[in-house]
């Protein structure tokens, strides 16, 4: 005679032998599972490792390997040191770009040490995505370059990057000013627009993805690096 599940008269509910064994067998499972991870996270309580978040955000992508050898043109841009020097550092970058201020004082490391053995050409590479005021910045150095040549924009350049938390189209006339050149109807009319944007593209074309980006004699260097790094390049190149 099988029993029943339930009884109502008795407002209680009964299980058959046979269901009882195998709840039993299901909660004796169960504990099992629950003993091994236990004894499992024991054994490795002194790991450490990467800790992943509950929801992970994506990694950006790894940056593709930068080429040993790449070809830029210095253009007509403002230059430092002789066209003849035998080691030439094309700098692209960018004036509101904090690294790009951070990487002036090596370059100006590089000068003394190396003299005339090298030269240095500026191209303008402004991140306007980030950089709002990069590109008015560079286009006010080419008007000042253009009215006092290019020793008038290598002090122009090092007065934007001692000022870079001060940039405004204000205060970028305003510098100009105070070295003698007026550059409003320059600024105002956009007449270096072009060339900023050539130089850009340039800079892209050249493999620079970020600022700043150097190409010394053909061979790329990313970042604001140290002196060592350069060293370690132009010193090969003069070898």
């Amino acid at each position: 005679m099988e029993e029943k599940n339930e009884r109502a008269s008795e407002g209680t509910i009964t299980l058959k032998k046979s269901d009882l064994w195998k709840y039993s067998t299901f909660v004796l499972g169960a504990l099992v599972i629950v003993m091994a991870f236990v004894a499992f996270s024991d054994d490795n309580s002194g790991v450490t490792g990467n800790v992943v978040a509950n929801n992970p955000t994506p990694s950006a992508p790894s940056a593709p390997t930068q080429p040993s050898q790449v070809t830029a043109s210095a253009d007509d841009d403002a230059r430092w040191g002789s066209e003849d020097a035998p080691v030439e550092i094309i700098e692209f970058s960018d004036f509101q770009c904090p690294f790009c201020g951070r990487v002036a004082p090596t370059i100006e490391q590089i000068k003394t040490a190396y003299g005339d053995k090298v030269t240095i050409v500026y191209r303008d590479f402004p991140l306007t995505s980030i950089h709002p005021m990069a590109q008015p910045a560079a286009e006010s150095a080419e008007c000042v370059r253009e009215l006092g040549g290019d020793d008038a924009f290598w002090e122009f350049h090092d007065t934007l990057f001692e000022n870079q938390g001060a940039l405004s189209e204000t205060s970028l006339k305003s510098w100009a000013q105070e070295m003698g050149y007026d550059i409003g109807s320059c600024l105002s009319s956009g007449k270096f627009r072009a060339e900023v944007q050539k130089d850009t593209q340039d800079a892209q074309a050249a493999g620079g993805r970020g600022t700043p980006y150097f190409v010394i004699n053909g061979k790329p260097l990313s970042g604001a690096q140290p002196f060592e790094a350069f060293k370690q390049i132009i010193d090969a190149e003069l070898a």
